[in-house]
């Protein structure tokens, strides 16, 4: 009922503003002294003008749109069917003008300036009456809003005045409740500088923002530039860091549609911001191929890579999505949030490990699965270290069982997800892996399903890398732990490794090694130096960065291929393809058997052996020799609160995880 009177009201107010607009134009064309013939014309055509009016109105769908809303796109539709009217009266006006002074259509003539300057009142005051209501509206909200503010506003300086500027520009305007009050923009557009956007002035550019910022009493930076680049996101905050202001962005902001923007997801920058890349391109229809309306089967699918493989498949719609996960509660919280995310799809849970041959048997049997994606694997370098005989049986071991029931199942694309550690492998992980790659190779030979490997450096964020560790030893007040300072490491992102590894698993005809452009190395000190600045503390003053030399297995430096293996580009700008020879089948196959016989049994210098056997180029540096990790005494405190009881921190904790 109140829609009907809401809706009845606005056609009566438009209707009102239509009769007053006609009646001033007869007013202001005549000056006020309307001679009694065109006093009657006035009355008469009244309701025909309306009539007109208000058809294109209905015609350009103005009266749909809600008031309180108005915008450009709303003003241009007002004005088209205001054009459109006014050029049919025009047209009414013309086709009447040789009719007979007797006529009726001669007492009907609407003279030409009449017409135009109808037209202009009629549109001002169809627009006026609704951004008066939005006004009315937005006051309102403000005047809400600014009850609930608890605190003073914050001045925050806005970095990009551009198209998202002003969008964070006029959130903050009309949300007193944020708590954020715009002191000024900074732009690297000299045309921009000195000018006001939406009551905010750009202030100056990049090169004088900490200067600047001292000058307008800025509390925080805001970064508003879409898509900033990692480069540019940490040119800003080294610019900050002599003034201890905190820089912070809105996650997402590439995303942001229809205008809306979300100020209450702002954030400080994180380490992953200044390590962002360019967004990728896909192929979605190649990967569609191999996804949609098919059945997926993922190993490891709990794991960081596994998991984020399940998401991106989601978004491609297979017929199912079997998650192969040992660990129970990992496969639990991947399969509530998929299904919660993607309710449409059939997403199964298997609890199974790799190892195990007639578990996997009785999986694919049941399901039937066409595509495989294998993230099973055991990781953490120095962990295999110690425990080399589990490395073989994972990573090798699962690998040969779900690639062996694979090829049997007539799976069509099996894709094996590898490290970079693989290459010339110093550490039994990466070896393991470069084994792994070896008997996917030889298998592909043989077999009619689609074998290939995809192969890249370590992720950001995955459980027990070496952000996550850094960001724990500060919290602990340090020390940070960095192995050595040249050590450089590749990082991606997950979405971004996955979302290749979907792509890879779309070319090659088998056997390829697909190695995923990584961009530059950084080095770990860098990292560390990075984090403790975006914390707010202060290298050495607040916090130290100790080196505590290379672990067994570890290298300075990881390479993505070898010289042998002369990289080719691809379809895809971030895809390269090794191409070496494989083994033969005959000759792999019997040293993976001979690896695994007995493993369990087996010493570990008998299992580093005979990995040498099948991987040449492995050059362990060092044998662990079995005792605890060094460990050194970590006070664990923070500026405000400090406490004598140390906490024992693994001198390890520069450990970067590889993908696999």
């Amino acid at each position: 009922m109140r829609r009907v009177v809401t809706r009845a009201s606005q056609v009566a107010v438009d209707l009102v503003v239509l009769a007053i607009a006609y009646t001033l134009s007869f007013g202001l064309r005549f000056d006020w002294s309307l001679p009694p013939e065109m006093l009657r014309r006035l009355f008469w055509t009244l309701p025909i003008v309306m009539f007109v009016q208000y058809s294109a109105m209905l015609g350009f769908g103005v009266p749909r749109f809600a008031w309180r809303y108005v915008g450009l796109r709303e003003a241009r539709q007002i004005f088209a069917a205001f054009t459109a009217s006014g050029m049919l009266l025009l047209l009414l006006r013309l086709a009447s003008g040789n009719a007979p002074s007797s006529s009726w259509l001669a007492s009907a003539l609407i003279p030409t300036g009449v017409i135009v300057v109808m037209q202009v009142l009629a549109f001002l005051g169809i627009v006026g009456v609704r951004v008066l209501r939005r006004l009315t509206v937005e006051k309102a909200k403000q005047a809400t809003h600014r009850s609930l503010r608890k605190s003073d506003p914050v001045a925050t300086l806005l970095v990009g005045a551009g198209q998202f500027g002003v969008l964070a520009a006029k959130e903050i305007e009309s949300r007193p409740d944020m708590g954020l009050f715009a002191v000024g923009f900074i732009d690297d557009d000299p045309l921009k500088l000195g000018s006001e956007i939406h009551g905010v002035r750009v202030l100056g550019n990049t090169e004088k923002l900490a200067t600047i910022a001292t000058e307008s009493g800025a509390k925080q930076i805001l970064v508003t530039i879409a898509n900033a680049t990692g480069t540019a996101l940490k040119r800003i905050t080294k610019q900050c860091e002599g003034i201890d202001l905190p820089v912070k962005i809105i996650p997402g902001l590439h995303e942001i549609v229809g205008g809306d923007i979300n100020l209450s997801r702002i954030r400080n920058v994180a380490i992953e911001d200044l390590l962002r890349r360019d967004p990728i391109s896909l192929d979605e229809s190649a990967i569609a191929n191999v996804v949609e309306n098919r059945t997926v089967l993922v190993s490891g699918a709990g794991g960081s890579i596994g998991s984020e493989v399940c998401r991106q498949v989601c978004k491609f719609k297979p017929a199912r999505l079997v998650l192969v996960e040992r660990a129970e509660n990992n496969l639990f919280n991947i399969h509530r949030e998929l299904i919660a995310k993607f309710p449409e799809l059939t997403i199964t849970p298997a609890i199974a490990d790799v190892c195990d041959r007639k578990r996997l048997e009785d999986v694919f049997q049941q399901y039937s699965p066409t595509t495989v994606f294998h993230a099973a694997a055991h990781k953490h370098v120095p962990m295999m270290e110690w425990n080399p005989g589990e490395a073989v049986k994972n990573n090798v071991g699962g690998t040969k069982t779900l690639a062996d029931v694979s090829h049997e199942n007539k799976v069509e694309v099996f894709v094996m997800i590898s490290t970079d550690k693989a290459v010339n492998p110093t550490s039994v992980m990466g070896t393991t892996k470069r084994v792994a790659e070896l008997y996917i190779q030889a298998l592909s030979q043989r077999s009619p399903t689609r074998f290939v490997t995809v192969r890249f450096g370590n992720v950001l964020g995955s459980a027990g890398s070496v952000i996550p560790i850094f960001r724990e030893q500060i919290a602990a007040g340090g020390p940070v732990t960095v192995t050595h300072p040249e050590m450089k490491r590749y990082f991606m992102t997950i979405p971004e490794a996955t979302q290749l590894v979907l792509q890879a698993g779309t070319m090659g005809q088998g056997g390829e090694i697909f190695i995923l452009d990584m961009g530059e190395p950084v080095k770990i000190v860098d990292l560390a130096r990075d984090l403790i600045a975006l914390s707010g503390l202060r290298l050495e003053e607040d916090i130290e960065i100790q080196f505590t030399g290379l672990r067994p297995g570890e290298k300075l430096f990881e390479e993505l291929s070898v010289e042998e293996e002369n990289a080719d580009k691809t379809r895809h700008p971030k895809i390269f393809v090794g191409r070496i020879k494989p083994s033969s089948w005959e000759t792999t196959h019997t040293q993976v058997r001979e690896l695994l016989d007995d493993i369990d049994q087996t010493e570990p210098h008998i299992v580093r052996k005979r990995l040498g056997k099948i991987v040449p180029e492995y050059s362990p540096q060092e044998k662990p020799n079995g005792e605890a990790v060094k460990t050194i005494e970590t006070p664990q405190t923070t500026k405000e609160n400090k406490s004598p009881e140390p906490v024992m921190t693994h001198s390890s904790a520069t450990e970067v995880v590889s993908t696999a």
